[in-house]
């Protein structure tokens, strides 16, 4: 986990559902529409499957699912936003994307420790902007938990 710092992060702003989430922008290598995925046997509930992307199969994960929310209940408006963690590129599938932003440390506050699994926090972060709680992602737990679970 890396440490928030007193410089300003770009952050890429997103809807799941009725709530806001945010990643650093620079793990984010591109944003496509939504494509149906080939589902894989034995995956998690919430892997919704792998997509063709320029010749790479990319797992895509339904990130709403993945962090205990409903389902995603996919649309055309839907997007899947790819990003590399870890030298790993996986796409996760949201509602929308809302902004980049930029914040500093100042503006992040530390999530409260929620988790009942014992397992590593998902959230890194937490930022009111404009009455909207950002809940800025730790990807690599997210990613990590997804690859571990999905092997």
């Amino acid at each position: 986990m890396t440490d928030l710092d007193s410089t300003s992060k770009e952050l890429l702003t997103f809807k799941l559902g009725n709530q806001e989430y945010a990643l650093d922008i620079m793990s984010v290598r591109e944003i496509r529409g939504w494509t149906k995925t080939t589902p894989m046997p034995h995956a998690p509930a919430f892997m919704r499957g792998v997509i063709n992307l320029r010749g790479t199969v990319l797992p895509v994960i339904d990130l709403a699912a993945r962090l205990g929310l409903p389902p995603t209940e996919t649309t055309e408006r839907n997007v899947i936003i790819v990003v590399k963690c870890n030298d790993c590129m996986t796409g996760l599938l949201v509602d929308a994307v809302s902004d980049i932003i930029a914040l500093s440390a100042d503006d992040m506050q530390p999530p409260p420790d929620v988790t009942n699994d014992g397992g590593a926090n998902t959230i890194r972060a937490l930022s009111l902007i404009d009455e909207r709680m950002i809940r800025i992602l730790e990807l690599e737990s997210v990613i990590a938990k997804a690859e571990s679970v999905a092997a």
